[in-house]
């Protein structure tokens, strides 16, 4: 260890141990006086008293992050454990199973559905009612637009009525307006 004098010289000495006299181990009893001789008694004890601090600092710390690692470690085991048992149980498996069987009833279901509304618009779109509807809208559209020949798309037949149906309104609209 150097060791700074109050004369500027550096010299190498062993650290003393604790409980020792500085002065008398460094040899600089003899050009120190009393009072510099303890003041240097007191800040090596403040520096003593500081580095046990700071060794049962470290200490503390190095226990905390053991603990912390432990701790982690079982936590991960752990899930990983209950993760391979709930994989591995039979309610997992019959929970899996029925909820696979229930997608695929409710795709089938679905499909179903589809094909009978399918069925059931063809069914209303082949019934006389809707005849006698589809030909009073064609009758209707012919009084109102004339240009096109009957028998025309449906949905033709309704956007033309629709159409006819806003002129009618924006005309009696303007006459109100100019009125």
């Amino acid at each position: 260890l150097m060791v700074y004098s109050p004369q500027g010289l550096l010299r190498s000495d062993s650290i003393p141990e604790v409980g020792e006299d500085a002065a008398a181990t460094v040899g600089m009893a003899e050009t120190l006086s009393e009072e510099e001789q303890d003041e240097l008694r007191k800040e090596l004890a403040k520096v003593n008293l500081l580095q046990i601090a700071l060794k049962l600092v470290l200490r503390m710390k190095i226990w905390d992050n053991a603990v912390v690692e432990r701790t982690v470690n079982a936590l991960h085991i752990y899930s990983v454990s209950v993760q391979s048992r709930v994989r591995h149980s039979c309610v997992y498996k019959k929970t899996s199973e029925t909820l696979s069987q229930a997608g695929q009833k409710a795709s089938a279901a679905f499909s179903s559905v589809g094909s009978v509304i399918t069925k059931k618009f063809e069914d209303v779109r082949n019934s006389p009612t809707f005849k006698s509807f589809e030909e009073k809208v064609e009758s209707l559209k012919s009084k109102v637009g004339g240009s096109k020949p009957a028998g025309g798309d449906f949905g033709e037949v309704l956007n033309s009525a629709a159409n006819a149906s806003a002129t009618e309104t924006i005309a009696e609209q303007t006459q109100e307006e100019t009125h």
